[in-house]
């Protein structure tokens, strides 16, 4: 791989860019967990946002943006599904109008259950260990983190 700084760096491959990398892991990643969601009629954005509420239910849309990493324009569809589909419930906060919360329903707190063995299918597709995967997981939120400081 060209380092930065060098030269060539203009040559670089598709196979040599970091954003490549993390793009095809994506998508990857997500070709495994569909079928393992499908069996639940969950979209993988849909399975993050009950991850989110089964860790503290009742948040604001707000907060679960925040958590997610999402506007709350795109949040908001995604919700509307899960309540439609009977797994949240979606209700103003009386304390200020103009926050939605959002609970589960007893439907949504059941399919935690039922999804359990989710992550250790993915845990044995990664084909990694722990140590592995946590040092991993540890790199691409801090390379996340530097992306997002360095874009503000």
């Amino acid at each position: 791989m060209t380092k930065a700084g060098n030269n060539s760096i203009d040559h670089l491959g598709i196979e040599d860019l970091l954003c490549f990398s993390l793009y095809s892991a994506n998508h990857a990643m997500n070709r495994v967990y569909k079928p393992l969601l499908d069996k639940f009629g969950l979209t993988y954005p849909q399975y993050l946002a009950l991850l989110v509420l089964w860790q503290e239910d009742n948040q604001t849309v707000g907060q679960m943006g925040e958590r997610l990493f999402l506007e709350s324009n795109t949040l908001t569809p995604l919700l509307k599904r899960l309540e439609t589909n009977g797994y949240v419930s979606r209700k103003r906060d009386p304390e200020d109008e103009r926050q939605v919360r959002i609970s589960l329903t007893k439907s949504g707190k059941s399919l935690k259950k039922e999804t359990g063995s989710i992550s250790v299918c993915i845990f044995e597709a990664a084909s990694m260990d722990e140590t592995a995967i946590t040092r991993l997981k540890n790199q691409i939120s801090s390379l996340r983190d530097n992306l997002a400081q360095s874009a503000t």
